[in-house]
């Protein structure tokens, strides 16, 4: 398997975090939600984005297809970037992606 691959894939355990951390709902409707659904990535996996706590969300199906096919997109990551911060303290989006140089946080 390719080290960005790995790398921005969710392990079980994190997905879980992730869960718990939202309180098992959808952090943009509310509505609860399987473990499954601690999914959805800040930055997506496509621009390289890591799947660590600090970079997944939990979403519903409704609200993480909402996510990944744009609508209201920047105001979601508005809502997310807003969110993540009370979280986790020094939360920058620039940590968040695979670097193919380092193998690190960028």
């Amino acid at each position: 398997m390719h080290k960005r691959t790995k790398k921005t894939a969710i392990p079980k355990e994190v997905k879980r975090k992730v869960w718990e951390r939202d309180g098992e709902h959808c952090i943009i409707c509310g509505r609860w939600v399987p473990v499954e659904c601690a999914c959805a990535h800040f930055i997506g996996r496509a621009q390289g984005g890591l799947g660590i706590e600090e970079n997944i969300l939990t979403l519903c199906d409704g609200c993480h297809r909402q996510y990944d096919n744009g609508l209201h997109r920047q105001d979601y990551k508005d809502i997310f970037t807003d969110y993540l911060q009370t979280k986790y303290e020094g939360w920058s989006e620039d940590r968040l992606k695979f670097d193919k140089w380092r193998d690190v946080y960028v």
